[in-house]
């Protein structure tokens, strides 16, 4: 098996972790340098606007007071990491907390205009061409009797802001790697876990449809795998036992109709080429027809259940009375009955019993067990049918005093085809369906049929049917 399965879940990590590490290069980065722009800006603006409600109040009352002004603002910078201004409405910078205090010729910002800032409360750039590099700039007016008596200003430069911003990734690419590795123990464990086992159960299936039955997935676990592998071995079992039937099945099938066929045409060629006088071919003849009677039945038997084997067997339930059905049944086997001079006692607990299932599928039943009853049993014997009720249930029994079945052979006798030796018994004819066609219809109707035999004394078979709601 080629490792596909593996290539692919590992290419798709690979290719997961690196989507994942460009988001977070470019998309990660520009939301992290935005949130501290937010964060760094706010608390800027917050801090200039006590600026110029605090120290703005005395510039305006006291102009003379910028050097103490200028000292407390050198302090508030440097913990800031800031540089704070202190401008005029014509845009002099009148204090400067990176540079010494200088009212004699403070510097000018050309093309002063605060309008051309924006609405916004802070701005990015070089603050009217002043600053060689990138400035975050916050500005706030100070006012007094509502006219603007000056401004003041906070930049931070942007490589500070950079700066940070590259800590918090290098912080998120650690924990980023982290995951990936994580993340790839776990791609280890799926092979380890799910691909190996996968790549048993995918050599068994080949070999179950390569023809080799006799492969096992040897993978022992709880979880689905393990059942899976399980379900495929025991398929594997029941398609090992399916071939062996369909194997023994044509056998018998061939066996079973060889074996009358040959006495049909060895007779027919007697007859025809003179072997067989006149006067004795009626005795072959009917010989014949014995045998093309027993082909007819074996035929019937086996498109029987093939008609059980289908989704579509019906059964036709309905009340009826089983004391009747069992008296008619019996009655058909009066001709063999006083041939083998066997008697059949009818031991009924009721003079009318009703039962709910398919009559005629359980007349079949009955035919099929008194026909075994009398071919196993001796001459001048005694069959007995009985009827019993327990729990809303009713028991069938059919008992005889034949020959019995061996112990070995009871768990087998409602196999298709299955024969006890034929010596055991005087009818040597049976086509060895009779009982897996009563077991099939009994299964169908969800009930019962055990046998109690001993050898030397006889069989009983005892199977189960509901009793009908209603008495009819």
């Amino acid at each position: 098996m080629q490792r596909r399965l593996f290539w692919k879940f590992f290419l798709a990590y690979i290719l997961i972790g690196i989507a994942s590490f460009i988001l977070i290069a470019t998309l990660g980065s520009r939301m992290v340098e935005q949130a501290l722009i937010n964060s760094s800006s706010r608390r800027l603006y917050l801090e200039a606007d006590e600026i110029a409600s605090s120290q703005g109040a005395i510039f305006i009352s006291d102009a003379g007071s910028l050097e103490d002004i200028h000292e407390n603002l050198v302090a508030l910078s440097l913990y800031q990491n800031s540089r704070i201004w202190l401008i005029s409405p014509e845009g002099e910078i009148l204090l400067d907390t990176s540079s010494d205090l200088n009212t004699d010729s403070p510097p000018v910002l050309q093309d002063f205009d605060p309008v051309a800032l924006g609405s916004g409360y802070y701005t990015i750039g070089h603050f009217f061409n002043y600053f060689d590099q990138e400035v975050m700039s916050v500005m706030v007016p100070i006012t007094s009797n509502l006219n603007i008596r000056g401004y003041v200003a906070i930049h931070m430069d942007m490589a500070d802001i950079y700066e940070d911003r590259e800590l918090l990734l290098s912080r998120f690419y650690l924990l980023y790697f982290i995951l990936f590795l994580i993340f790839f123990l776990v791609l280890v464990l799926v092979l380890f876990f799910i691909y190996r086992p996968l790549k048993k159960i995918t050599r068994g299936a080949q070999e179950y449809a390569s023809g080799n039955l006799d492969y096992n997935i040897s993978y022992h676990s709880s979880d689905e795998m393990g059942y899976l592998a399980q379900t495929l071995n025991y398929m594997s079992d029941e398609l090992k036992r399916t071939d062996e039937y369909q194997r023994k099945f044509v056998a018998n099938v061939s066996h079973d109709f060889r074996s009358p066929l040959t006495s049909i045409k060895g007779y027919v060629e007697a007859i025809l080429d003179g072997t067989i006088p006149p006067e004795m071919q009626e005795k072959y003849l009917k010989i014949v027809l014995f045998e093309t009677d027993r082909l007819n039945k074996l035929t019937r038997s086996m498109l029987a259940l093939n008609r059980m084997d289908n989704k579509g067997f019906y059964l036709d339930i309905k009340d009826f009375d089983i004391n009747t059905v069992i008296k008619n049944t019996a009655a058909s086997f009066e001709g063999t009955c006083t041939a083998k001079r066997i008697s059949i006692e009818l031991l009924l607990s009721a003079e009318k019993l009703y039962v709910s299932a398919d009559m005629m599928k359980i007349q079949q039943v009955l035919y099929n067990l008194i026909d075994n009853a009398i071919k196993f049993s001796p001459n001048n014997s005694t069959i007995r049918v009985e009827t019993t009720e327990r729990h809303e249930k009713v028991f069938v029994s059919v008992k005889d005093n034949g020959i019995g079945i061996p112990r070995a052979s009871l768990s087998k006798i409602w196999e298709r085809f299955y024969k006890i030796d034929a010596s055991r018994g005087k009818d040597r004819k049976g086509t060895g369906l009779g009982l897996s066609i009563v077991k099939e219809i009994i299964s169908a109707h969800k009930q019962n049929i055990n046998v109690i035999s001993t050898e030397g004394i006889g069989t009983e078979f005892v199977f189960s049917l509901d009793r009908a709601k209603q008495e009819n």
